[in-house]
């Protein structure tokens, strides 16, 4: 019994919520450090019907629009039409960003 283990895996494809956070966040380290490369950041998104969570901890000299960022991406990637779940225009973004910790 000692050998016995269950392995699982999720593979996620284009257009999972994953996949869309995951370009949110990318966006918001993007146009953070063309401002200030020497931010600290450690930025996540949360993505359901509707809502875009952008949470984490921030430190930087930088003045981004996260909100518009966010919005932006959503657009860029093709979601324009609430039939989708989410799209750029109405769906709700919520900014939790704190300011990174001194011990990092």
């Amino acid at each position: 019994m000692a050998n016995d283990f269950l392995f699982t895996s999720e593979s996620v494809s284009e257009g999972h919520p994953d996949k869309v956070a995951d370009q949110i966040s990318d966006a918001i380290l993007d146009a953070i450090f063309t401002q200030d490369p020497r931010s600290r950041v450690a930025a996540e998104t949360l993505t359901n019907t509707g809502l875009v969570v952008l949470a984490g901890e921030i430190t930087t000299n930088a003045h981004v629009d996260y909100i518009q960022v966010a919005r932006d991406t959503i657009k860029r990637i093709g979601y324009d039409n609430t039939d989708y779940g989410i799209d750029y225009k109405g769906c709700a973004v919520m900014v939790c960003y704190d300011k990174q910790s001194n011990d990092i």
